[in-house]
């Protein structure tokens, strides 16, 4: 149960880019989810994920011993529903949303490697791709809002 839970479905076993089938994989959860449910169910499933995934990634680390195992995806499932709750309802503030998030989540700008590397267990597992979902969130409004603002496109 654990695997599954951590694997997001089993995402996480495929064999190229977890990561991203992850990200993916949780961004089209979130939308089902915001679209039935609302943004805050989003947000407070991605906390109760949070909370749950820190707990079951230090077992987990703890079994394997490995920290950060590519196979653990939840963390990029919660950080995508962040920067969804942040950046907004559109789907196009959704699409730019999961891209922002992938880039600050490969690239890890910042406090969010600082994170990623000196933070241990489930909390530095889960920190970097919450922070990562932050700024994903902050960048995909701001884009968004001069987008429709300069650009008169809105979709």
């Amino acid at each position: 149960m654990r695997k599954l839970f951590l694997t997001f479905f089993y995402s996480g076993l495929l064999p190229k880019m977890p990561g991203t089938w992850g990200s993916i994989f949780g961004a089209i959860l979130g939308y089902i989810i915001i679209k039935y449910l609302g943004f805050q169910t989003l947000f407070l499933l991605t906390i109760l994920i949070t909370i749950v995934a820190i707990k079951e990634i230090d077992k987990y680390e703890k079994e394997v011993g490995v920290h950060d195992a590519s196979e653990i995806v939840i963390d990029e499932v919660a950080g995508v529903w962040l920067a969804f709750c942040i950046s907004g309802a559109t789907f196009a503030q959704l699409i730019l949303g999961l891209i922002f998030f992938r880039v600050f989540d490969i690239w890890k700008p910042s406090i969010i490697g600082r994170i990623d590397r000196d933070v241990k267990g489930g909390l530095g597992v889960m920190g970097d791709d919450l922070l990562a979902g932050v700024f994903a969130g902050i960048c995909s409004g701001m884009l968004y809002m001069l987008w429709e603002k300069y650009g008169g496109l809105a979709f």
